[in-house]
């Protein structure tokens, strides 16, 4: 019985001095991962505690699920769901198949320095910071002077109050991402539809298949599996609203259809010094996206056999 790990020890000692050099470099990223991520995430036990700062984390009463309770039962729980998933369904279902139609797009061109043009203009706004990209929207929906607005107005409409109207909110959260981020994430399909093999696309030539087609049965199946990794990714962070963003576009105007999760936690958290209610809010959200991730993961799996693991 005690030969076993001893040979799967030394094993791991032979690997460990011979790929020495790749380990050396994964260090980092480790080390990076165990004290930002994993060693923080002793503190919440705080969801389940009323911290009190002068007892510390391990001196504060136990509560059990006090605040979850409080969470579930207050006004704004059902608010701030509808608002989460609402601005996550709304991005994934936009966002998530435009940068596929882009990368296909990009890959039928034929003129290099046409398609080089197209990827430099597309990918530009990612390097954009999301203050100054709120900043554009504010210009150009501004009731007085936005570009927006004056088109309107020379077609004989009425001013429209984009930022502060809360059934606006989403579709300029959603469409002003979508603008921003769909250039840089074609990457990584156009990486996919570089490994295609091209005696393929030429089969398909020989039996007749038009562009449409070859993009149909060749392109689309040679990309599958990226496009299930990412949409599972994208499921693991259904909750998880970038708080950024939403925060600067937010008012108390808009709050009815801009408030989410993130939002909340800041509010309660930062502002209101509800440090036990907000771990316990932000506790529940990441619980969610896990289980969404553990769920889509399994089915991508038995539908596809393309999974994360």
């Amino acid at each position: 019985m005690s030969a076993a790990p001893a040979k799967k020890q030394g094993a791991v000692r032979k690997a460990l001095r011979k790929h020495w050099q790749l380990y050396l470099l994964l260090t980092p990223v480790v080390l990076y991962f165990a004290i930002f991520h994993y060693w923080p995430m002793y503190g919440v036990q705080i969801a389940f505690k009323d911290f009190i700062a002068t007892k510390g984390i391990w001196g504060s009463p136990w509560v059990g699920f006090k605040h979850f309770e409080r969470f579930f039962d207050s006004y704004f729980f059902w608010r701030l769901i509808k608002n989460t998933l609402g601005i996550s369904l709304y991005e994934l279902a936009v966002g998530f198949p435009i940068p596929i139609l882009l990368a296909l797009m990009i890959n039928e061109v034929r003129m290099k320095g046409f398609s080089r043009f197209v990827q430099t203009v597309t990918y530009a706004p990612h390097f954009l910071s999301t203050v100054v990209v709120v900043g554009m929207l504010m210009m150009f929906l501004s009731p007085s002077s936005g570009l927006v607005n004056m088109a309107i107005r020379a077609l004989g409409g009425e001013p429209v109050f984009f930022m502060t109207e809360p059934a606006w909110f989403k579709t300029i959260y959603v469409f002003s991402g979508v603008w921003q981020q769909m250039g840089w994430s074609s990457i990584i399909y156009l990486a996919a539809l570089s490994g295609i093999d091209p005696q393929l696309h030429e089969a398909a030539k020989v039996d007749g298949a038009s562009r449409l087609q070859r993009i149909w049965h060749v392109n689309l199946p040679g990309i599958r599996p990226t496009i299930v990794i990412l949409l599972i990714l994208n499921f693991g962070s259904l909750m998880g609203v970038g708080f950024e963003k939403v925060f600067l576009m937010q008012n108390s105007l808009n709050m009815e259809g801009s408030d989410v999760i993130s939002t909340y936690v800041y509010r309660s958290g930062i502002l209101g010094a509800q440090y036990s209610f907000s771990a316990a809010v932000g506790l529940f959200n990441s619980v969610v996206n896990f289980i969404l991730l553990l769920t889509v993961n399994r089915i991508a799996r038995k539908v596809n056999q393309v999974s994360l693991w």
